[in-house]
């Protein structure tokens, strides 16, 4: 997919990789990015002076207020779900399931809801695609982050399956599966290296281009997922020996 002249949706665009994801497609030509967020303050802080930019406030759990978006972005040949959350809570050491439940609505259901909202103006627009930003514990399962790789993991069968389903229309999916960014969600890694949002985001793009359906961004992404294609079982025990925090 050519990117100059695209018009492109953005979640979770107000920071971290959402935020390069935007700066960088303007640096590829892109003719419109719709920065989507929960606070029109935020994005406004983010994101002043360039009228390509369009703040659009949404919030990927409230059906609603993607449907609202679907109307107000007609023009989009490019979704990418980047808005994700993370609790950073065990499955059984969570004192209850609330964490959990939003995991699961930003991480699946927020994703599910946007591709079934734009795959019509996809369709439209000539096929284009979808960006869905997981994460390598999509792939194994940290213990700590028990039920956010839950929600990562069916967020990649998600993006497979969506795939298979959209081929017919010409639609990429791809499923961008960094390790441990160097963003707000990543500061519990205090002392491990990280990967640069910027690097998150512009390779991300780069499997768009190349018309790849995975990818893992970053030399960190990359070694981490060369480790667990060599030996899953072995990488899986590596992180299941990183437990929940005690109280």
């Amino acid at each position: 997919m050519n990117l100059k002249n695209t018009v492109a949706l953005v979640t979770g665009a107000a920071g971290g990789i959402g935020r390069e994801f935007v700066l960088e497609l303007l640096e590829r030509g892109a003719s419109k990015v719709y920065a989507g967020g929960r606070q029109a303050a935020a994005l406004a802080g983010a994101f002043r002076g360039d009228p390509r930019i369009v703040p659009l406030v949404l919030d990927v759990t409230y059906p609603a207020h993607v449907a609202a978006a679907a109307v107000a972005a007609p023009d989009v040949s490019l979704v990418i779900n980047n808005a994700g959350y993370c609790a950073e809570q065990g499955a059984l050491a969570a004192p209850d399931l609330s964490a959990a439940r939003t995991e699961i609505e930003v991480n699946y259901f927020g994703p599910l809801l946007m591709a079934r909202a734009f795959a019509p103006v996809l369709a439209r627009n000539g096929g284009g695609a979808i960006v869905n930003v997981l994460s390598i514990l999509s792939l194994a399962t940290l213990p700590m982050m028990g039920t956010y790789s839950a929600a990562k993991a069916a967020g990649l069968s998600l993006t497979r399956s969506i795939g298979a389903e959209l081929a017919a229309q010409r639609t990429l999916v791809v499923a961008s599966m960094p390790t441990v960014t160097d963003t707000a969600m990543g500061g519990w890694a205090v002392d491990m290296p990280k990967v640069a949002p910027r690097d998150a985001a512009s390779e991300t793009l780069d499997a768009v281009e190349a018309g790849e359906t995975e990818v893992f961004p970053g030399h960190l992404s990359r070694e981490a997922a060369a480790a667990f294609a060599a030996d899953p079982k072995a990488f899986q025990a590596r992180l299941a020996t990183v437990l929940p925090r005690t109280a």
